[in-house]
């Protein structure tokens, strides 16, 4: 049984090392027909983009060890023409996904480490009389961190040019996660200076370069305006938006169904798909990868948000924060799952992401919180309308919602709040859940859904997480829960949730809504899964709501 490979962006490892592989290597294939000699390729974080070119790495580089072994059992090795094109390059790869430093100081010597790194792959050009002797100590300089900062702004030029002279062959030049550092600057105060570094760097090897014979980006964004390109005429570049490489990141449907068939794990696809899929690739349907291959290794315990928890998400919430009330009000209605029609900027100017409406639809899009249901050209600018593509990502904007809530209510009278549910002092909750629901409408109103309700407390929830495992719509009993919590410690309370909404129409009241509730959570043997799991101290929880009124039985 192959292993799950999480985490695992080594390509070479994960054929060696008895890892699943979903096959991408047609990626190969693209790329070496795209006619363009610089190709960037935009895609959200954990989407495949690293392994990806770490293939394109281990294909084209031109090396004593043979690689071609690790395509034989992949769809690229059909295709005779394209194989014999492997191993015969000289290749440079660089990877930014770890220049992330608060300061830009630290952010320069990182930078240079880089650099000095990749020379030092290619340390060998230095024996014999092809180099000059000028140029190997040009290159020594680099390798010792004596060189200026003009050597290291010059760097891919350079590396390229004697590369070219030893191998007789032009060099392929591999750029993966170029916006990290970018995306650093703007967050910690140093954003000109990154910049002007990377504007100077990337066109010294990628524009005019006589010796390149193909160059591969990617990146979240494509901040195209900020000039880092500038002049770039060979630039390819092919968004989410677009047909070209939409197979390539991220899983299809049927890629999915077979992995779920490989481990033998009964699933129910509607549910998979409500949480993981939803990303609109050109014309295909993606599944979130990182998300479907860690509900592989955690099946047992159902869906749960993977990809919105692996990174702080800093950029996005702090853009929803000082975004102004019409972007928020907007927000209600993608929580509410309707869509929003918008203008969409695909040059993105990073300083810009919070200055505008546009630019902030446009940031969400690009970086995989949102998606495409239609796309419409006026006068030559694009429209398209956008919904949440999926529950996980719905989950992360619930996180950011609540804590805008949070600032209306004081940190301890929150944690009062959470300790009255779990110790079973329901009336103290009830209080505090009240006080809490009317201080939201500064933020959103009510609307007449049991759904805004039921996110509103999921949302609350959330910070129990570290005690409880938190469950959603899920089958226990005779039907499906609106919430469980489940405690990892057995001997504590297990509490079962329903909500109701006030039904004016059948003459409802909260009294009797709450009465509904628990009475369905009866009825339908809810607490089964807590019995189960040798919980056996469980609260029955009904939850009644009228427009900001609650009752808690």
């Amino acid at each position: 049984m192959k292993r799950i490979p999480i985490g695992i962006s080594d390509f070479k490892e994960i054929i060696n090392e008895n890892y699943y592989y979903v096959d991408k290597s047609l990626f190969i294939k693209e790329i070496i027909e795209d006619g363009s000699k610089v190709v960037l390729i935009p895609r959200p974080r954990r989407f495949g983009k690293t392994l990806n070119m770490s293939m394109l790495k281990y294909f084209y580089e031109k090396k004593d060890e043979n690689n071609n072994s690790l395509f034989k059992d992949l769809k690229i090795n059909e295709d005779k023409e394209i194989m014999d094109m492997q191993g015969k390059y000289p290749v440079i790869y660089i990877t930014f996904k770890d220049i992330k430093y608060s300061k830009w100081e630290d952010c320069t010597e990182g930078l240079k480490l880089l650099i000095r790194d990749e020379f030092m792959k290619h340390k060998y050009l230095l024996e014999g009389d092809t180099l000059e002797e000028n140029e190997k100590i040009g290159f020594r300089n680099i390798l010792s961190g004596e060189a200026k900062n003009v050597e290291f702004l010059s760097g891919l030029k350079s590396l390229s040019k004697y590369l070219y002279r030893v191998h007789k062959q032009k060099v392929v030049i591999l750029i993966d996660e170029y916006d990290v550092p970018i995306q650093s600057g703007y967050l910690s105060d140093y954003y000109d200076e990154i910049i002007e570094f990377m504007r100077i760097f990337l066109s010294s090897g990628l524009k005019d370069n006589e010796y390149l014979e193909k160059g591969v980006l990617t990146g979240i964004l494509r901040i195209a305006r900020e000039s880092i390109f500038s002049g770039l005429n060979n630039l390819k570049v092919s968004t989410i938006l677009s047909n070209h490489y939409s197979q390539s990141f991220g899983f299809l449907e049927d890629e999915v169904e077979e992995l779920l068939k490989y481990y033998g794990i009964e699933f129910e696809m509607n549910e998979i798909k409500s949480w993981y899929n939803g990303y609109i690739f050109g014309q295909n349907v993606i599944y979130n990868p990182w998300s479907i291959l860690n509900y592989l290794d955690n099946h047992v315990e159902g869906c749960k948000p993977y990809w919105v928890n692996t990174s702080s998400n800093d950029l996005v919430k702090m853009v929803l924060t000082k975004s102004g009330e019409y972007v928020k009000k907007e927000l209600e209605d993608l929580i509410k799952g309707k869509s929003i029609r918008k203008r969409i900027n695909e040059d993105i100017v990073m300083r810009d992401i919070d200055k505008g409406a546009e630019n902030v639809w446009s940031f969400l899009l690009f970086s995989g919180y949102l998606k495409v249901l239609k796309k419409e050209y006026e006068q030559g600018e694009l429209f398209c309308s956008l919904i949440i593509p999926n529950t996980e990502v719905l989950y992360l904007y619930r996180q950011i919602i609540m804590s805008w809530f949070k600032e209306s209510i004081n940190n301890d009278k929150f944690n009062l709040m959470l300790r009255s549910l779990t110790t079973g002092d329901i009336e103290t909750f009830e209080e505090i859940l009240s006080e809490y629901l009317m201080k939201s409408a500064s933020y959103f109103d009510i609307d007449e859904s049991e759904q805004f309700y039921h996110a509103f407390v999921l949302g609350i929830l959330v910070a129990l997480s570290e005690a409880y495992e938190v469950k959603s719509n899920r089958e226990s009993g005779y039907g499906r829960y609106d919430i469980m919590m489940i405690p990892k410690d057995k001997e504590k309370l297990g509490i079962v949730i329903e909500f109701k909404k006030v039904s004016k129409r059948r003459k409802e009241t909260l009294e009797t809504a709450v009465e509904k509730a628990l009475k369905q959570i009866k009825e339908k043997n809810y607490k089964q899964e807590l019995l189960d799991r040798g919980v056996k101290n469980i609260i029955e929880l009904g939850i009644a709501f009228e427009g900001k009124e609650v009752l808690v039985k």
